[in-house]
């Protein structure tokens, strides 16, 4: 496409937009930039025309213009903050040159020049974004800006170029603007709670990247809408009703979501907008008590997942362990009427407050990556919606202490990689590939060659330089910041020394053979532990670089076997019982659990512990919404009651008998012959008892067997261990 031809002067149309504009701001701002302030200005603007500096820049957009309109864009949708507004309305002036930084220093003080300093290092970077990541970008932008005030007039500018871009000729670079708004800064933007403004820029960005596709959803959602609203009806009345039976006071509420988000979902999903049912995302808002409110909205959960199919993979429980920004919710995603995925969150009053005034960050919970700043970023939000003298005065002191941590620096192709403060070229080349780093030998730092010591500073281009003979030394790892890179080192110095190790097992492996002696692993390896070794490798290292004698160590073996020959015998650890089928659980309503609220749950013995009739037992409400039987003494008890107070519901015996439930025994004795025999007779002969399975382990003498039988109660359970307890050699009998 041809260039566009360049404007020396604003048109008709241009100068009265800049006089209105001008004016508009002029009386915005009157009594917070002073009438001396507005002539100085004026004076700056005259002076650039005189130098026949262009209006326009390389995409003939008004710069003045621009100026003018970002600045009544953030008094009006953030805040009329002096310094902010004459810096970006100043920022042209700096950038043609019509005025050098000190001498906007003098005149306009430190802090305007401050954040014009700030702009000019954040967009020096700008013309390789769309060859970057733009999280790392993201990074970089706000470790070059060291004053958050700086991305939030970014956002700004940003925005007021979209809307200017509507129908200019080079398609090519809206699209790439449009690319820039929804990666980089709308992410910002919603981060910083800037909702209306990273809606904005969304929704441009889907319409200037695919026009067609922003207008076919806008007229299908008008066109769906009843059908959609009768849907959702049809869902929601039945767990109204459920809710109100079980006594909770709740209110339900949707909220529609954009375009650009019914967009990626009908691409993610593979479907139009008549596929999608979460249009409105649903949610049940609980009132109660702060002490209630996580049982409570297990309850609520317990309910909705009993009526419905739940899926447990997409089960979210932001409740138990909120998120690093506050966000609380309980999500669970059902099967609804016509075989559809519906949506439900569970929250309390206070849950829904703190999520709707942004404490909790939206763009956090929909899936985009974090990073360290997430508290950060939270506490400038809390400014941004609650200060009363002014958002942006309060930040005026705040820095970005959080980029000091990491540092962001380029390949000469324009890749952009994220590394933490301190790291080297050594580092670098680690985080570009394994190979590189192992064989690095230097860098080429913005044109000048560098060590590998050398450490990297944001916005460095550094080209790589390696060797084949190069390979990784043990001291690099004093070099290297970065985990990454000290495992990598770590795992090359490791398969160096594997290499060795495997030369000293061939070694003894071709010496054995020779001398005609089968090695037994099991055997080889208490020698090996004998021998002081805590590790394999390095008893065969030692061997490569013979630190042992072969000849020696094998004789020490043959002597070992010879030993253990003669004291070989047979013992009840060589005996072997093939577990029974285990029967099917018998569907009998064996149990109360908990409130008539959630009266009829499916309940499950858990495996941990294996509760039988009569044992105390209490009850606890998996993600599938199945409640899970536990004994009190359970060894996950009391991990469960600390971590989960909320899911746990008392459970008691029905008084209903007859179930054939499983129980472990642990029997401790002399390893005599036929002590085995003894016990399973026992066993056999008790009525309405069998055994399911049987483990056992013997060591000097001693056995340790594991039993697992089938009993109705937990006296029928006692009888048996009584009469175990009664055979020759046993010494101990307890259940697991």
């Amino acid at each position: 496409m041809e260039s566009l031809e360049k404007k020396d002067t604003l048109s008709p149309d241009e100068k009265r937009e800049f006089l209105h504009l001008a004016a508009e701001l002029a009386e915005k701002m009157q009594g917070i930039i002073t009438p001396d302030e507005e002539r100085r200005v004026k004076s700056l603007c005259r002076k650039s025309m005189a130098m026949h500096a262009s209006p326009h820049d390389s995409h003939d957009m008004p710069k003045a213009i621009m100026a003018l309109r970002a600045a009544h864009l953030f008094a009006d949708s953030i805040d009329r903050d002096h310094n902010i507004i004459l810096a970006i309305i100043l920022y042209p002036l700096l950038e043609d040159d019509i005025a050098d930084i000190t001498s906007l220093r003098k005149e306009w003080g430190e802090d305007v020049a401050s954040l014009l300093v700030g702009l000019s290092a954040v967009q020096r970077f700008s013309n390789k974004n769309n060859a970057v990541n733009q999280d790392n970008f993201r990074g970089l932008m706000l470790s070059l800006a060291d004053d958050i005030r700086v991305i939030i007039i970014m956002i700004v500018k940003n925005l007021t170029l979209m809307r200017a871009i509507n129908l200019h000729p080079d398609s090519q670079w809206v699209r790439d603007v449009a690319f820039e708004a929804n990666c980089l800064y709308a992410q910002l933007a919603h981060r910083l709670g800037l909702y209306k403004l990273k809606s904005e820029l969304e929704d441009l960005s889907l319409k200037y990247s695919n026009r067609e596709i922003y207008s076919q959803i806008a007229h299908k959602l008008n066109e769906t809408k009843r059908s959609r609203d009768a849907y959702i009806k049809a869902f929601i009345d039945p767990v109204k009703q459920k809710l109100e039976e079980a006594g909770l006071k709740f209110d339900i509420k949707g909220r529609t979501k954009s375009i650009s988000s019914i967009w990626g979902k009908m691409r993610k999903q593979k479907v139009d907008v008549s596929g999608i049912y979460d249009l409105f995302a649903i949610r049940v808002i609980i009132d109660t008590p702060p002490e209630k409110e996580k049982s409570d909205c297990w309850m609520a959960y317990s309910i909705l997942t009993d009526m419905y199919t739940p899926n447990p993979a997409r089960m979210r429980d932001w409740i138990s362990i909120p998120k690093s920004n506050g966000y609380e919710s309980l999500h669970a995603t059902v099967m609804g009427p016509q075989s559809k995925w519906v949506e439900v969150q569970f929250r309390t009053r206070r849950m829904d407050l703190v999520a709707e005034k942004g404490l909790a960050a939206h763009w956090r919970y929909k899936g985009v990556k974090s990073d360290s700043t997430d508290q950060w970023m939270n506490n400038i939000r809390d400014i941004l919606e609650s200060a009363d003298a002014g958002p942006m005065e309060m930040m005026r002191h705040m820095k970005m202490e959080d980029y000091e941590k990491e540092v962001y620096a380029f390949t000469p192709k324009g890749d952009l990689f994220k590394l933490p403060a301190g790291a080297t070229v050594l580092d670098f080349a680690f985080r570009i590939h394994s190979n590189v780093g192992a064989h690095c030998t230097g860098a080429v730092v913005n044109g000048a060659h560098r060590r590998i010591t050398y450490k990297i500073a944001n916005g460095d281009t550094v080209e790589i330089l390696t060797s084949s003979t190069q390979t990784p030394k043990l001291d690099w790892l004093n070099i290297v910041v970065s985990q990454k890179a000290r495992n990598k080192i770590k795992q090359a110095l490791n398969e160096e020394a594997q290499k060795l190790a495997d030369l000293g097992k061939e070694l003894l492996e071709r010496r054995a053979k020779n001398r005609k002696i089968e090695i037994d692993e099991p055997t080889l390896m208490k020698l090996i532990k004998k021998s002081g070794y805590k590790f394999v490798n390095e008893f065969y290292s030692d061997m490569a670089t013979e630190k042992l004698d072969v000849s020696r160590f094998l004789q020490q073996y043959v002597d070992t076997v010879a030993a253990e020959e003669e004291e070989t015998r047979i013992s009840a650890g060589e005996f072997q019982l093939r577990p029974a089928e285990e029967p099917q659980e018998k569907k009998r309503d064996v149990l109360v659990i908990g409130g008539k609220s959630i009266n009829g749950l499916s309940y499950k013995f858990a495996r941990c512990c294996n509760p039988i009739y009569g044992d105390r037992v209490f009850g606890f409400i998996s993600s599938e919404g199945t409640v899970k039987i536990h004994r009190i003494d359970c060894p996950n008890a009391a991990n469960i009651r600390e971590r989960y107070p909320y899911r746990v519901v008392e459970v008691e015996w029905s008084g209903k008998t007859g179930d054939t439930l499983m129980a472990s025994i642990r029997i401790i004795g002399n390893d005599d012959l036929g002590i085995l025999a003894n016990i399973t007779s026992i066993i056999s002969k008790e009525m309405n008892v069998y055994l399911r399975n049987v483990a056992i382990d013997s060591h000097d003498g001693i056995f340790q067997g594991v039993l697992t039988v089938g009993v109705t109660d937990q006296a029928q359970l006692n009888t048996v261990m009584k009469k175990i307890r009664t055979v020759k050699g046993v010494k101990d009998v307890s259940r697991i």
